[in-house]
C-alpha cells in the first residue's frame, strides 16, 4: 500500500518580481553597508523600484555580541555613509528597548499554581489537579 503524504509544507519558489543583486561595502571598523539593487529575472537592473540600503553593526552585551541590521533610509551610496552612524544609534536604541521590553515581560510572568495542584489526586487531604482534564 503506498504511503499518502501527510506534510503539508509549501515548495519554497523564490519571487522573481522581488529579486536584487547585493554589494557589501564595510570599512571594517565599525559596520556594514548591504546595497540591494533591484533586478529584474533576466539580472538585468530594474529601475522601476529604488535601491535599498540596509546597515550592520554589533553591539556587545554582558550576554555577548548583538547583531543589528537596520535599513538606511538614502537615496546614493554618500548618502547612505553619512546616514549611518544615526541609523545604528536608532537601532541600538529600538533593541534596547525591546530588551527592556522582554524583561519586564519576564519578571512579571510569575506562575502561580492552582490550589491542590501539586496533590496527586482526589483522597485524604487532597484536591484534584487544576487541569481540564479529569479521569473517570
Amino acid at each position: 500500500m503506498a504511503e499518502i503524504r501527510q506534510d503539508k509544507t509549501p515548495e519554497p519558489e523564490m519571487d522573481s518580481k522581488s529579486l536584487y543583486r547585493e554589494e557589501i561595502f564595510t570599512d571594517r571598523k565599525i559596520g556594514t553597508i548591504r546595497r540591494l539593487v533591484p533586478v529584474k529575472d533576466d539580472g538585468a537592473t530594474d529601475t522601476s523600484r529604488a535601491t535599498i540600503y540596509v546597515g550592520e553593526a554589533q553591539i556587545m552585551t554582558p550576554m555577548g555580541t548583538l547583531p543589528l541590521n537596520f535599513e538606511i533610509p538614502a537615496q546614493s551610496m554618500q548618502e547612505a555613509i553619512s546616514k549611518f552612524g544615526p541609523a545604528t544609534k536608532r537601532a541600538i536604541e529600538q533593541a534596547m528597548q525591546e530588551l527592556k521590553e522582554l524583561r519586564r515581560q519576564a519578571s512579571s510572568s510569575i506562575v502561580i499554581p492552582q490550589a491542590g495542584a501539586a496533590a496527586i489526586g482526589p483522597g485524604p487531604g487532597g484536591l484534584p489537579g487544576g487541569g481540564k482534564i479529569k479521569l473517570p
